[in-house]
């Protein structure tokens, strides 16, 4: 992997200061993770033309509203038109106290809402923590209140059962267990947050929460679920739309395992539990077939998709590369340049 270099990423995070969580489209706001994810490619030269372009999808950030305190924060959770009220109020905790304490507390209070806005939410947090983690700016923090803000503003729980297993398992033997609704269950929603709600009315899914063991070691539970999205990834990525949706599956692990060394154990363990639940209803409502095991070999070289990945220009495969080749260089698997490959031959370039 290429090493990082975040020369230009203060200079994003200010020309995209104002912006709001969302696009004209009604999508999220990619920006900030984009610019993130060139610099760890090594690309810092190609943010600022990357913000350029995508600068008219932009949406302007309504002023702040009603102020959010340490007594009213749990009644603003999933509010998105309070996105602001949310940045001003992290924006002040991380003024008062240092950032980790701020992220250890926060990602605690936030998790089971792992899967908002699509994962969104916990992917923009981990993009900004391993930007802090390199240098600690002042622009860099107010991302993460920005980053925060998102998670918080689009929070949203799935289905859980408090029931758990008698015997909690493996990520692997635990995946063939998921259950995955029947296609005349699923519903046409246009996005996948709207499409996560229907797990609402498919009690099988509860008790997914439960199914795996937390017990291991953790990067080594990161390793299992991160290749286990992905495989899943490769089996069930046939077009735009369910490449964009199985994407999420690996690049919300893949973020999350910048946060993990900056949060405590406890944390960890328990946010991994939500990660693996969101992976999981991306699955169950996405999914036809199970993990890829048989693996067709990239022969690219890192530098060659970090180059096709930059020409492709879209947020999602820029994104998604960063997340493979960086979980490739810590834990090697074909799975990564492969998935890679193959979201660069699926979307369409921007």
């Amino acid at each position: 992997m290429p090493t990082s270099n975040y020369e230009t990423l203060d200079e994003a995070f200010e020309a995209l200061a104002g912006s709001d969580i969302g696009l004209k489209n009604g999508n999220s706001n990619h920006a900030p993770m984009v610019a993130e994810a060139l610099c760890a490619m090594g690309r810092p030269q190609a943010v600022m033309p990357w913000i350029a372009r995508y600068r008219e999808r932009l949406l302007r950030r309504p002023p702040a509203g009603d102020p959010i305190c340490a007594q009213n924060w749990r009644s603003a959770l999933g509010q998105r038109n309070r996105f602001a009220d949310w940045a001003e109020f992290f924006g002040e905790e991380l003024r008062q106290t240092p950032w980790p304490e701020v992220l250890d507390r926060w990602t605690g209070r936030l998790m089971p809402g792992f899967c908002a806005a699509a994962t969104h939410g916990v992917i923009r947090v981990g993009h900004a923590v391993r930007s802090l983690a390199a240098t600690e700016t002042s622009w860099r923090r107010r991302e993460l209140a920005d980053a925060l803000a998102s998670w918080a503003a689009t929070y949203r729980e799935l289905a859980s059962s408090d029931r758990l297993p008698d015997r909690p398992m493996a990520p692997r033997e635990a995946i063939a267990k998921i259950p995955v609704m029947a296609p005349h269950q699923r519903r046409a929603l246009g996005n996948i947050t709207a499409s996560l709600a229907m797990l609402d009315d498919f009690p099988e899914f509860a008790p997914v929460i439960g199914l795996i063991d937390v017990s291991a070691d953790i990067e080594m539970l990161l390793v299992e679920l991160t290749e286990i999205f992905a495989r899943i990834y490769l089996a069930n990525a046939q077009d735009g739309l369910t490449t964009i949706v199985f994407i999420h599956g690996v690049t919300s692990l893949a973020a999350f395992g910048g946060v993990i060394p900056n949060v405590s154990e406890t944390t960890a363990r328990s946010a991994l539990r939500y990660a693996w639940q969101s992976g999981c209803a991306l699955y169950a409502c996405f999914g036809t077939r199970a993990m890829a095991e048989d693996i067709e070999p990239c022969a690219q070289n890192t530098e060659t998709l970090i180059d096709r990945a930059v020409a492709n220009g879209d947020e999602h495969v820029i994104k998604f590369t960063e997340a493979c080749l960086r979980r490739n260089a810590l834990a090697p698997s074909p799975i990564y340049r492969a998935a890679v490959d193959h979201a660069l031959g699926t979307m369409p370039r921007r």
